[in-house]
């Protein structure tokens, strides 16, 4: 491929008439694909309490695609540690790591968890005009995530996934902790060293994956991990968290320099037009997410066509649909260039959903063919 690598992001998505069965399946299929296409690496989301998304367990889908392929690096992307414990996630991580030795990456997200003691870093100023940046990358309007926080579907999801009167840990704390079981340096309080089987000394890639310039940027930073950037969640803020981690980067003995990846959302086709038809449920998709309800089934290009649509409704996705990446796989792989120059990212992670699977895996296939010969 070209010298920026691309990987893959996967929610397991369940389409409109079929089930959570067939969706692992073609997750699984979908990941033997790419690792002959040659993706860097394979990775699973977490999501809990949605109707289209199967994606519930990282850790469980990751065994299940190890057994099935051999060589692609699979990951996390990521844990949601707002409902874990540093040790159970050391563990899990360290038993795939036994059965598959170095075949993964420990991705760790804050979704769900303690807010910071501190708010947010201020937003990295950026030579953004008029909604692009000088190589052409748009960059939205910020969306608030304010709404759904409040949504009765959130209060659920905490209630369902936390022990009564459980708090998470603060962030930076909880990273530290996972980053020493792993070295085997853990010592509690009174002076009690863990040390943990398996887990220990795994060979693991470490990853912090965000949002924005806040505390997941600046943890991955301090610690000289890598750090993944939200193009594909968070469009209006990715320019401001691949800055912020910069800024705050200290070399480890993993990383002598920071390493971003970032995210885009692409449907690629052999024409235009079919990969407009092929990414036309995407609006209706998020709009489910967004509103609250949870990702619903992803929709074929009729039922999405049948959806009454409100502004309320173009409003809520728009920063996301516009930021779609959808064409022929020159088109897109140029607007993957522009994304990579204006982030300077070292790796770019592909996500694509579509209704049919067999279109989601010529995208992928379109994509490998048109990058690796750039």
């Amino acid at each position: 491929m070209a010298n920026t690598p691309l990987a893959v992001l996967d929610l397991v998505p369940i389409s409109s008439g079929s089930d959570a069965a067939q969706a692992l399946r073609n997750s699984i299929d979908l990941a033997r694909h790419a690792e002959r296409l040659g993706y860097a690496r394979y990775w699973f989301a977490e999501h809990h309490l949605n109707p289209g998304v199967a994606g519930t367990s990282p850790a469980v889908l990751l065994a299940l695609t190890a057994a099935a392929t051999s060589t692609i690096r699979l990951g996390s992307g990521a844990v949601q540690l707002g409902h874990r414990t540093a040790l159970a996630t050391v563990e899990e991580f360290g038993l795939l790591d036994t059965a598959y030795p170095g075949r993964f990456d420990l991705g760790l997200g804050r979704s769900g968890g303690k807010p910071p003691a501190t708010t947010d870093a201020p937003p990295v100023v950026t030579d953004v005009v008029d909604g692009r940046t000088p190589g052409g990358l748009r960059i939205p309007a910020r969306f608030s995530f304010e709404h759904l926080l409040k949504s009765p579907r959130f209060v659920l999801h905490k209630k369902l996934l936390q022990q009564p009167g459980a708090e998470s840990q603060p962030y930076d704390e909880q990273i530290a902790d996972i980053l020493a079981l792993l070295d085997g340096t853990y010592t509690a309080d009174n002076g009690v060293e863990a040390h943990i089987v398996p887990g220990e000394g795994a060979d693991l890639q470490v990853w912090i994956l965000g949002s924005s310039a806040g505390i997941s940027a600046q943890v991955a930073g301090a610690n000289g991990l890598r750090f993944a950037a939200n193009y594909h969640v968070s469009p209006a803020t990715v320019l401001e968290a691949a800055a912020g981690y910069r800024a705050a980067f200290k070399p480890s003995a993993e990383l002598d320099r920071p390493y971003v990846s970032v995210s885009a959302d692409v449907v690629v086709a052999e024409d235009e037009a079919t990969a407009r038809e092929l990414a036309t449920g995407y609006g209706l998709w998020v709009r489910s997410i967004r509103s609250g309800e949870g990702a619903i089934q992803f929709p074929t290009p009729e039922e999405a066509r049948a959806h009454p649509w409100t502004p309320e409704d173009t409003a809520l996705v728009a920063d996301r649909v516009e930021t779609q990446f959808v064409g022929t796989p020159g088109q897109v792989a140029d607007q993957l260039e522009i994304l990579r120059d204006a982030t300077g990212a070292d790796e770019l992670v592909i996500t694509s959903i579509t209704h049919d699977h067999a279109d989601r895996v010529r995208t992928y296939e379109l994509l490998a063919e048109e990058w690796g010969g750039r």
